[in-house]
């Protein structure tokens, strides 16, 4: 087993507001991110193309609405929007951390901006039993 170094930059600063574009199109938002729509339960989405920018605006409910989940005990609450990501053709074959900004009411994503690749922290299950991948300690 190698050592890796540790990248700071992938780890949030807590209490930044970011946003993960993870793999599939699922958005990620944490506490301090959500706090800049006021928490809100319902959003719409919408896409600036000359910008390649991603708002998320909150709504009352509608049949062009998205509910986000309750925030789980982390803060970070979530919202599918797979087809808006394939409609626009933006990226999600790896996850990517975004700095958001907040425009008009509005939380936004600038996809022209740096981002960090985010990697989950499971291991891929293999059918060699319970402790398969893991370093022998004799």
């Amino acid at each position: 087993m190698a050592f890796e170094v540790f990248d700071k930059r992938s780890a949030p600063m807590k209490g930044a507001p970011s946003v993960t574009v993870q793999r599939k199109g699922i958005v990620s938002i944490n506490a301090p991110a959500h706090k800049l729509i006021d928490g809100a339960r319902v959003v719409e989405l919408l896409f600036d193309p000359g910008r390649r920018v991603m708002a998320l605006r909150p709504a009352e409910p509608s049949t062009r609405t998205y509910e986000l989940r309750a925030p789980s005990k982390s803060g970070q609450t979530l919202v599918s929007a797979t087809a808006f990501m394939q409609a626009y053709d933006i990226d999600t074959s790896v996850s990517r951390r975004y700095e958001p900004f907040e425009e008009d009411g509005m939380l936004c994503i600038d996809f022209n901006s740096d981002f960090t690749e985010v990697r989950g922290n499971r291991r891929p299950k293999t059918n060699e039993g319970d402790d398969a991948g893991q370093p022998s300690l004799t």
